[in-house]
């Protein structure tokens, strides 16, 4: 049997020490807890080309294929299986704002050390495995 699961890419904006999360709402998934700018990669589309799609329609900004920057891969199972992508951006064109709030209640940036306690786990371990420099992961196995 071959695999036929989601693939994600999520966003990491880091700013000095904190990073940007934000609390999902009305999706059906998670509601009321952290994660960051992510969404599922489209047929035919690359990583960067998702990233970059997903952070204007998320928080509105403009990134280049060139300031995105390979965080970690994960493969993760929740209930289903998945491979989750997380990328670092390292710059991005116009100002941050909750281009969403259909999905997201709040946009808000976090001192890394001390997280909200109700961010999904698994965006807590990869945002750990960035810090840490671990590039892959296998979570809820």
């Amino acid at each position: 049997m071959r695999a036929t699961f989601p693939v994600t890419v999520h966003l990491f904006f880091i700013r000095e020490d904190q990073i940007l999360v934000a609390r999902r709402a009305n999706t059906g998934y998670r509601d009321g807890e952290y994660s960051v700018p992510a969404g599922h990669l489209d047929g035919g589309e690359t990583v960067r080309a998702a990233a970059a799609r997903e952070a204007e329609e998320e928080v509105g900004v403009r990134i280049e294929a060139e300031d995105i920057r390979f965080s970690s891969v994960m493969h993760r199972i929740e209930g289903d299986e998945r491979v989750d992508f997380f990328v670092h951006v390292q710059r991005w064109q116009g100002e941050i704002v909750n281009a969403e709030p259909d999905k997201c209640d709040e946009l808000r940036w976090v001192d890394m050390d001390d997280l909200p306690g109700n961010i999904i786990p698994y965006v807590r371990q990869a945002i750990q495995n960035h810090r840490e420099g671990d590039v892959f992961d296998e979570f809820g196995w």
